[in-house]
Formats: C-alpha cells, structure tokens, sequence
C-alpha cells in the first residue's frame, strides 16, 4: 500500500502562504503518493493454476494420463478439450470482471486545491503531501486528512467513512478525512496523513487476504475425493473379476480404464464452469456484475443478508416527508429532490385556504437556504442537491406546495443580512428585504433552538404542543426542523432579529425507504434469508427504516444495539440482534465473523469505505457501482451497477438455479456412470460374458457426459425455488435425496438396458450392439426425465443435444469407420425397438422420481 507512516507532529504546517513547490516534491519522495494502491493484478498464470488445483479437474487430468498410457489417444484429447474449456472460461470471466469494475471505478479525490508558493493552484490529489494547505470549497472531495484552520459555514457528507447520512458541521480546530466531501461552506486545512496513513488507507489495510473457498468449491472438492477413492476401488475389483473368469490381461486393463473414466463425471467442470457462466452473463444483464465466478453459486446459499442503510435501504436522498403546523398536519408525496408531487390532509388534497400557512412555512425555508435543484443532464439523469441535501429537499417541497420559484424569490427579497447555521446555535437566520420596504426575518433549525420563549413570542400551549410534536417525530426517525418568522419595519442585525418571532411549524425530514426495500426484504424471508442492517447512522433513524421496512416489528422485538453498547459489553450474542447502529468498521466485521461462527453463509451490502472489510470477510460482498467507492468495489464479489437490493435478491435466485442445475447434472451423471459399472460387474452373471468393450463404454460417456451434460447447466430456474429455505453450508452436495435418487435411477438404467440385452440375446440378435444402444438411449431418457419443466422453451439446447447424442449413437451401428473402431454391428429394427423400450422406461423412472421427491417434506 502507497503511504508511509507519518509522524504527524513533525509535519509542519506553512499556511498562510504554504509549502513550497521544491519541498512538496521532497514530501512527496518521503512519503509516496497520496492514493491507496489497489490491489496488483493477478497473473495469468495463477488464474490458470488455481483452476487446474480444482479435485475433479485433477481427477479428470489423472484419467487423462491413464488414457495416454493404453494408448486412447482420442479419449485423451477430449478429456484434455474438457479441462481447457474449463480454465479457459473460468479465467475469462474473472478478467473480463476485473476489467468492468475498473471501468466502473474512479478516483475518489482526482484533484485536489492546495497553496503552494504563497499561491492556490489545482494539482492531482495523488500529488499533494502531508503539510498541505488544502483550500476546502463546495463540493471538493477532501483528498486527506487534515486539520481545520479556518471554516465558514463548513458541512461535511462523511457518509462514505461513516455510514451516517446527515451531513457534519465542521469548525476550525477540528478534523476532516480523506474521501469526505465539502456539502457547503468553504474553509482550510493541514494536511496532516495521505495514502496508506489516511483512514482510508487504515481501512483499506483491514482488506488484507485472499479469499476463502466458497461453499460449492468446498463441497466439489469432497466430491472429488470421495470419486477418485470409489473409481479406484471398483475398477479394481472389475479388474480382479475378469482375471478370475481367465479373460485377457490386456483387455481387462483397458476395459478398466475405460470404467474408471466413465465412472468420472468429466464433464462437471464443464458443466459447472458453463451453468456459472451462464448465470454471470443472466446477472450482469440484470445489474450485478460477478466478479469471481463461484460466487454465483455461493449466492444461492445466503442465509444471512446484512444491508446498510443509506441508499441500500433508503433513496440515499433527503425528503420533506411530513409538516405540523399549528393547524394540522400535512403529508408530501414524491421521490428524491424531484419538485413534483402531492399534498395530503387526512388524505385530502388541501383547499385554498389550508394551503395558504403551508406555502408561507415553505416560502420561509426557501428564503432561510443556500442550496439549489439540479434538473437531469449530463452528471446525472434525476434531480440531484446543490449544496447542503437537507436544504435542497425543503426547495423540492417548497414547489411541490406551489411556492415561487427560489431564484425568483431571492430576486424580489434580496438577503440583507444572516446569521449562518453551526453547531453550537443549532439554527440559522437570514433577513430578507421585502418589496414593500419592510424586513422579513426568516429563521430555521433544531427543534430545541428554536422552540424557546427567548426566541418565539406564542402562547406557551403551543410551544408545549411543538415539543411534544417534535419528540414525536424524532422517535420516527425523522431529522425535525423548526421554523419561525417576522417582519420589522426597520432592519435590525442578525442577532437582534431572533425575538419575538412567530412559529410557522415544524418540518419532517428523512431519507426514505425505496419503494421495492419492503418487498425486497419480504422475498428474502420467504427465501429463508434473515436480513439484518448494520449503519453507522442514529438509532432512532436505523429502527424507523427497519420498521417502516419490515425488517423488524415495532416494539421490544425490533430493539437497536448501538456500537458503544457492543463494544461495552462485547460478549453480547449478536445474532439475536436484526439493527445495528453506531458502528464502526471493525464492527461491522465482528458482526460478519460472528454470523459465519455460526455457520451461516453471509451476504453483506455496502458502498462505503467504511464497509470495505465486512465486504471483503462476507462469503459474498456486495458493493453499489453507481454510488459506491472504490475500496467497496475492490472488496466484494459483486457489484450492482443499478446500486438496487432487489438485484440482489435476482442474484441468489441465480445462484439456487446454478446449484440445483449443478445437482441435477450430477443425479444424471452419476447415475449414468453407475449403470455402467453395474452393467458391466452384473451382465456375465446374466450370460453377458463381457457386456461392454472399452471404446464403447468411452463412446456412450462422450454422448451423455458431452453437449447433453453441458446442455442441462442452461435449464431454467425451479418455480419453488426462492420458496425454500437456503441449505447448510455443511451439506454435502449429494445430500438432501442425491444420493437416493442417482441409485434409484441407476438402478432402473441398469435394470432396463440388461433386459434389452438378455432379450437380444434370446432373438438372437447381436445383444451387445443392442445392450450398447439401450444404456446410451436409457441415460439420455433420463436427462429428459429430470427436467423440472418438461415442455419449456427456455433450453433448446436440451432436447437438441439429446437429439444428436441418438444420431450419433446410431451412426455408431451403422457408419462403417464407427462400426471398426467401436466393434458394433447393425442391430435392425427389433434392436432398435428394444432400446427404444429402455429409454422410455428410463424417462418414465426419473419422472415418477420427480414426483416422489417433490412430495416428500
């Protein structure tokens, strides 16, 4: 990571005229550049071997060797192809990824307005150096830490370090971060830590590790060690068999060879890398963009889902959601900082006369204010704040209630004076001269500033009726502002105008849930998913989302644990807790750890730097790509380029069909490979003295293990599939009726391809030609069997690849270069009828196994 330790008390300031250009550069040399080094690219070498490490693939290049040492050289070649398909595929997707976020990715400061010389110039923010006079103006990303020297009026957005929505106020004396950005103000700062040393940096250093396997990984690599040992074992045992029953030595290796690789489903890699690859291209076409491929399989075993708060669950927008006044109480409809939508009393539009103190109390704010509305453009395709979002979603309510327009206002009641908001005051005041001579005071802030008899001149009923309204709207979430007006005949001073004003009513502001947040976490609980949020925000505010969402009920079951309280008591059993507030990063990442303690496979949502580690230890990081910073999308495994949660829930949808595609291969496969294995260990006891020659055994695995395997990773999602819960991240991947169902169909296989077999033998057909054709026919009646929609169009690929798999079966009878190299012979009609019957029973088997299976509980 770029950026040394620095000693900040030995950097020296040179504010007013700052550093010179020549002991910039030499700051620059001592410390490195301002900017946290992403993460080196990883060789293309690694990629490669990290694919080749996989179990199967290693089981796969085993029997590749075995078939280069009798001398199948063809079988060699496809089993290679096989493995080359696989890392090929797996290594593009994940640099075709890399690519895509980098093009998604920026700068989190591009420059940055120092003085140097005695002069402000411009330079790149990776260029400035601990010392720096920052010049800190509306808008400016701040480009390190610094101390403030000077501030006028200075709100700072540290949502992205802190995950708290509102914005700051900053004062001379106190500090700003590198990444946080100037809402309005100006002021001046000290450089005082860049790059690595920043708190950027500090967290970016919590990134440190590589990933851990994910859930499908783990569970393929016990597969295949549990296939290598079965493969081993039976072949020896075939092998041992034939030599007692005195066949040839050299006929029973190969035949066992033969076995051992029809006994590895070869194409599961195949199978695998193409069902994740699939549902990568599925995703990014809906908004999420993988970053590794495995993780479209991990989504779908999310149980725990935990989500930040701004702009994840929220618009990450401020809005008037509701006003009190002392004559009722009004509610605004609309979204963002859009200027258009609706006002309600006890659902009513408002008549004439109500809406008359509804526009002073708006026209008020918009004077009392320094923000502005941008319509969409070129930066953005919504209506997006200028200045302080607060500020500017009074502006959008004030035109939804029909108010002048705020450049028309200023215009004809031109501010003469102010008093500007700070921390200590808690409200701001501005004087306005009205076109009749007179003075407008117009005053707005928190709600015990202004709520006071020094300031307001009402009975003291209503000011007790305000409070109390006030509180009220607090314990909801809402951020409440107050707001207060007179005219004067004369112009007083700011400080003499805040007496005696008359109270307009109170403002109800939020950053509101999204529209889709309920329904969002709704499908999460049908899916067995517990969602939890975890922000950096106030308590009141994170409970007031997460009941307005549904996440949690009102009431002792929704409770919050704040940061402060779980770092006081630390051994609290956080798993029982759904809302997190006040949290830090470390925290974050305790909460992750604690979940996955538990066995739980955890998704975790966020945009922040602050969120970078918990992304980085989840199974699965989910990173915002419009909003998010550069830290969360380096640390996730999945970016949502539509920044919507919903996408989320379309991801893990994706992961269930990958998985159980996964399964379904393999009940096929498995159950394929088994049949062959019990054709050829129970045939002589039937008078089939050796059922099968080698290459046959290797033409009937190419078929069914080749385009027909590959084709079922492309069928369609099961229509039940987010009605069930997430599986263990234990279980085997044979579990849950695997195993059962690949013995039961291997058993019919088996059963139906001896008897077509032993009854050509009977009509002294050539049996081994017809027992050869009913066990490919009968394995690929069971890749139609297993489909959970028979009829569907959505995979074509399906009854096409099966299609050619039975021509090229029949070629294998009836093409002479076929003929001599598999040693088969036509079988005529009454064979091929025989075979036909073992592929509709094998169809029949799976479906009535469907069936079965659906049914259980």
């Amino acid at each position: 990571m770029t950026g040394r330790a620095i000693d900040t008390a030995h950097v020296g300031s040179s504010a007013p005229t700052g550093l010179t250009q020549a002991e910039a550069e030499r700051r620059l040399a001592r410390y490195g550049r301002n900017e946290v080094a992403p993460p080196p690219p990883t060789p293309i070498h690694q990629r490669v071997l990290a694919q080749l490490r996989d179990p199967l693939i290693m089981v796969l290049l085993g029997a590749a060797l075995l078939t280069i040492a009798i001398g199948d050289h063809p079988d060699a070649v496809i089993i290679g192809l096989v493995v080359v398909f696989n890392t090929t595929v797996g290594v593009a997707q994940e640099v075709r990824a890399d690519h895509a976020v980098a093009a998604l990715s920026a700068l989190s400061a591009p420059h940055a307005r120092v003085l140097r010389d005695g002069s402000g110039r411009e330079v790149p923010a990776a260029l400035v150096v601990p010392g720096d006079t920052l010049l800190l103006g509306e808008g400016d990303i701040v480009a390190a830490d610094a101390d403030i020297t000077e501030a006028s009026s200075l709100l700072m957005d540290e949502s992205m370090l802190t995950g708290e929505s509102e914005p700051v106020d900053k004062t001379s004396g106190g500090t700003v971060s590198a990444g946080t950005v100037v809402v309005r103000g100006r002021g001046v700062a000290a450089a005082t830590a860049t790059g690595g040393a920043s708190a950027l940096g500090r967290i970016a250093v919590l990134l440190d590790g590589g990933h851990e396997p994910t859930p499908l990984q783990r569970r393929l690599a016990s597969l295949g060690r549990i296939l290598a040992a079965l493969t081993l074992v039976l072949c020896v045992l075939f092998f041992a068999l034939g030599l007692v029953r005195g066949l040839a030595l050299g006929t029973m290796a190969v035949t066992a060879i033969s076995l051992a690789v029809a006994a590895v489903p070869e194409s599961l890699p195949a199978v695998v890398t193409l069902a994740l690859a699939l549902g990568a291209r599925r995703m990014a076409a809906r908004g999420a963009l993988v970053r590794r491929l495995p993780a479209v399989e991990t989504l779908g075993s999310v149980s725990v889902l935990a989500t930040d708060k701004t702009g994840t669950l929220t618009e990450g927008r401020m809005v008037v959601q509701q006003l009190w006044l002392p004559s009722g109480t009004v509610g605004l409809s609309g979204t963002g900082y859009e200027p258009h939508g609706d006002l309600d009393i006890d659902g009513r539009p408002p008549t004439a006369e109500q809406l008359r103190p509804v526009r002073e109390l708006l026209t008020t704010v918009s004077l009392c204010n320094d923000a502005g509305l941008r319509p969409p453009g070129e930066r953005s395709d919504v209506w997006t704040a200028v200045g302080d979002p607060m500020e500017a979603a009074l502006l959008a309510a004030a035109a939804k209630a029909g108010c002048p327009d705020p450049d028309e206002l200023r215009r004809t009641h031109p501010r003469t004076g102010e008093a500007p908001f700070d921390s200590l005051r808690k409200r701001m005041t501005t004087l306005h001269r009205t076109p009749a001579g007179t003075t407008l005071i117009c005053l707005k802030g928190a709600p015990e500033a202004v709520l006071t008899p020094e300031l307001l001149d009402d009975p003291s009923e209503l000011l007790a009726t305000s409070r109390r309204q006030a509180a009220e709207m607090a314990t909801e979430g809402f951020r409440v502002l107050a707001v207060a007006t007179a005219e004067r005949t004369r112009s007083p001073s700011a400080a003499e105008a805040e007496h005696g004003l008359r109270l307009l009513g109170l403002l109800a502001i939020s950053d509101p849930p999204k529209a889709a947040a309920a329904a969002t976490l709704a499908a999460c609980r049908a899916a067995g998913i517990t969602p939890i949020l975890i922000t950096g925000d106030h308590p009141a505010t994170a409970h007031a989302i997460a009941v307005r969402t549904g996440l949690v009920e009102d009431g002792p079951a929704g409770e919050v644990l704040t940061g402060p309280e779980l770092a006081a008591a630390p051994d609290t059993d956080i798993t029982e807790v759904r809302v997190f507030a006040r949290t830090d990063p470390q925290q974050k990442l305790d909460i992750v750890r604690a979940w996955r303690a538990r066995g739980a496979v955890t998704a975790m949502t966020g945009d922040g730097v602050n969120d970078g580690p918990a992304l980085h230890q989840a199974d699965i990081g989910v990173a915002m790509g419009a909003r998010g910073t550069e830290v969360a999308r380096q640390a996730a495994d999945l970016v949502l380029t539509d920044d919507e949660l919903a996408t989320v829930v379309v991801a893990v949808e994706e992961g269930r069909r990958v998985y159980d595609n996964i399964r379904r291969f393999l009940v096929y496969a498995m159950a394929g490979g088994t049949a062959e294995i019990l054709v050829m260990l129970t045939g002589p006891l039937l008078g089939l003295p050796l059922p099968l020659r080698a290459g046959q055994i290797l033409w009937i695995n190419l078929l069914t293990h080749g385009l027909t395997g590959v084709a079922m990773g492309a069928e369609p999602v099961a229509p039940e599939a987010m009605r069930r819960p997430p599986r263990p991240p234990t279980q085997h991947i044979l579990a849950a009726g695997v195993w059962q169902r690949l013995l039961v169909l291997a058993a019919a296989v088996t059963a139906a391809s001896l008897l077509a077999g032993v009854a050509a033998r009977a009509m002294d057909l050539p049996w081994q030609s017809v027992l050869f054709l009913a066990l490919l026919g009968a394995q690929l009646g069971v890749a139609l069997g297993l489909r959970t929609r028979l009829l569907t169009r959505e995979n074509l690929f399906l009854p096409a690849a099966v299609a050619g798999s039975a021509l090229l079966a029949m070629a294998a009878l009836y093409v002479p270069a076929l003929q001599s190299l598999l040693e088969t012979q036509p079988v005529g009609w009454s064979g091929i009828w025989l075979a036909t019957a073992a592929a509709i029973s094998a169809f029949l088997a799976a479906r009535l196994l469907r069936v079965a299976f659906r049914r259980r509980p």
